[in-house]
């Protein structure tokens, strides 16, 4: 949702200086992100094994596209659910309408070719060229090395067939129902840092698995607050209330700064055992973060993480990280 303000300015813009002309053309020439590069991904074993470890680790395309239970200490994936979609974002939420994660198995993906797939993940528009609603972070994905999207791409391929055919189709409110078609783009994509650039490698991984999305405050449109960076308290509801995130900058009163290595470790890894993880009770604590999967990424990766966010700017931020429901 970060440039949603400012596509709102370049739609309103746009209608003002063209009128009822340039709002047809925003609402039926656009998005314009080109045709989908012509793929064809032959996958090894060790293409696959980084796909995976990617959609499930630091992506966490698994998180929002397959069933979470949230009965649960930070709402663990649903074993045997892996991809059949249907996790809802809507009004009720602070959405500008209502969005849902689709089928990432073959029931739904079959009909797509690999380009469709890159594009869409990329660029933000699906096999049909319609946008999609960043609530994926596109944006994100786009900046990476184009290898990784292919190795995602090939470890989705294999998925066991879930048929869910129950996913509602997205709906946008107006006038985010014309702004969502200036928002996809063509790819920059990237190179992945070699990881001996700890700094480098570290931000390579934080944008991957798109930690500021979440760990920024936004306003009212859903606009990143500038200067604010990784300092927290983005609102999120939950079944048993409303969470908010961690600030994340080395403040050492308010953030991490006072965390080791070690400690910023050993929190991810603390849910390694999924079994482990608690219940939660009707109106206790719960958060979105997907512990249970970044649980899975490798130390040598979550350090690197550790590293770079070492570098961004302390921000005093206290967040009061829950408020339950009143009974």
């Amino acid at each position: 949702m970060k440039k949603l303000l400012r596509a709102l300015g370049i739609f309103l813009l746009v209608v003002i200086a063209a009128g009822v002309g340039g709002a047809l053309y925003v609402k039926l020439a656009l998005p314009n992100v080109g045709e989908p590069p012509q793929l064809t991904i032959q996958a090894d074993s060790s293409q696959l094994a980084r796909g995976k470890y990617l959609a499930h680790h630091v992506a966490v395309c698994m998180d929002c596209h397959s069933t979470r239970d949230w009965t649960r200490l930070s709402a663990p994936l649903v074993v045997g659910s892996e991809g059949k979609g249907g996790e809802a974002f809507t009004r009720e939420m602070g959405f500008p309408g209502n969005y849902f994660a689709p089928n990432l198995t073959p029931v739904h993906l079959s009909g797509w070719s690999d380009g469709q797939l890159f594009q869409a993940i990329t660029c933000g528009v699906n096999k049909d060229g319609r946008a999609l609603f960043p609530v994926m972070p596109y944006q994100n994905f786009g900046k990476m090395d184009p290898d990784d999207i292919k190795a995602i791409i090939a470890y989705v391929r294999t998925l066991k067939p879930i048929d869910n055919p129950s996913i509602p189709a997205p709906e946008s409110d107006f006038p985010v129902n014309f702004i969502i078609n200036t928002m996809p783009a063509r790819a920059e994509g990237g190179k992945r840092p070699d990881p001996s650039d700890r700094v480098a490698y570290g931000k390579y991984l934080t944008t991957f698995a798109s930690c500021g999305d979440c760990h920024t405050p936004v306003d009212e449109q859903g606009q990143a607050l500038p200067g604010m960076e990784m300092a927290g308290g983005r609102s999120f509801p939950v079944p048993s209330g409303t969470v908010r995130s961690m600030n994340i900058t080395q403040d050492a009163e308010t953030g991490i700064g006072q965390w080791t290595r070690e400690t910023f470790i050993a929190r991810f890894k603390s849910y390694a055992d999924g079994s482990a993880i608690p219940e939660v009770g009707k109106d206790g604590f719960n958060s979105i973060m997907p512990w249970a999967m970044y649980a899975g990424m490798t130390e040598d990766d979550l350090g690197a993480i550790y590293d770079y966010l070492k570098t961004v700017k302390p921000i005093k931020n206290k967040v009061e990280r829950f408020t339950g429901k009143a009974l």
